[in-house]
């Protein structure tokens, strides 16, 4: 019988990927669950009524210096005791990283958190060999996915090892932007999360790939990838040649420990 977690208080700092775009909240506009919202719910089920509280601090565009920066003084500041912190994926998509200041960055802030005596979940970046353009970053993701693991084993933090779910290969569990998560990516997630944590999951079947899907035919692609082009690459490469980010007016969406649970979940 697996023993009740130990944690009451979880804040997720990081980027958009954790502010949970795009699980739409059709309860408010321009509102995301995601994820680290999913996994708090499921967390909160295994602790008495009112005892679990959830911050999430992430915001779309952020980097890693605003991760490991703001965010995280803000996280420490109303001492959890378990951190999710995924930050450097802005970074990487950026035309010039350095791997090795991104990750020295990470394990200094991941460190900082072990130092409270609060627990750590890191995470992987998915694996992009069949997205298509992205696909070009995969050696860049592949680097930092070991940087990931090797900064854990040493901190002795626990990692959402997204480079290993095979089921995000497929385009169904994106959103239209091909960079963020549908709302089933970002369930299947968060049981992955559950399982890097070492707790029990709700859906066995999380691993499990969906359907094959019929093949779409070339012609279509095409026209596809240039209604994204049109839509969403070049919209973001407007916005960093003017130095604007889509998260510019963000902030936090819950921005201090509250009670948290399923019946927060908009599909509850």
């Amino acid at each position: 019988m697996t023993e009740p977690h130990p944690w009451r208080r979880y804040v997720a700092i990081g980027d958009s990927f954790t502010e949970g775009m795009s699980d739409a909240d059709p309860r408010t506009e321009d509102r995301y669950v995601g994820w680290a919202d999913r996994l708090a719910a499921e967390l909160s089920t295994q602790v008495p009524d009112g005892e679990f509280h959830y911050a999430n601090l992430a915001a779309r565009g952020r980097k890693l210096a605003d991760v490991v920066g703001p965010q995280l003084v803000a996280a420490l500041a109303v001492s959890p005791d378990l951190v999710s912190i995924v930050g450097g994926g802005n970074d990487i998509l950026r035309p010039r990283v350095d791997l090795d200041e991104v990750a020295a960055s990470l394990e200094e802030a991941v460190a900082t958190i072990r130092a409270t005596g609060a627990d750590v979940l890191m995470a992987t970046p998915a694996d992009p060999a069949d997205a298509g353009l992205l696909s070009s970053l995969r050696s860049r993701h592949a680097v930092h996915t070991a940087n990931v693991h090797s900064i854990a084993q040493r901190q002795g933090a626990h990692v959402l090892d997204l480079w290993g779910l095979r089921a995000l290969r497929d385009w169904r569990l994106w959103a239209t932007d091909r960079i963020h998560l549908s709302t089933e990516g970002h369930r299947r997630v968060a049981q992955a999360a559950l399982t890097a944590l070492a707790q029990p999951v709700s859906d066995p079947e999380w691993r499990t790939p969906l359907a094959a899907a019929p093949p779409v035919p070339r012609r279509e692609q095409a026209v596809e990838t240039a209604r994204w082009a049109r839509s969403y690459a070049a919209p973001w490469v407007h916005r960093r040649l003017t130095g604007r980010s889509s998260g510019d007016s963000v902030t936090a969406k819950i921005a201090e420990p509250t009670p948290f649970g399923p019946q927060d979940l908009p599909d509850a």
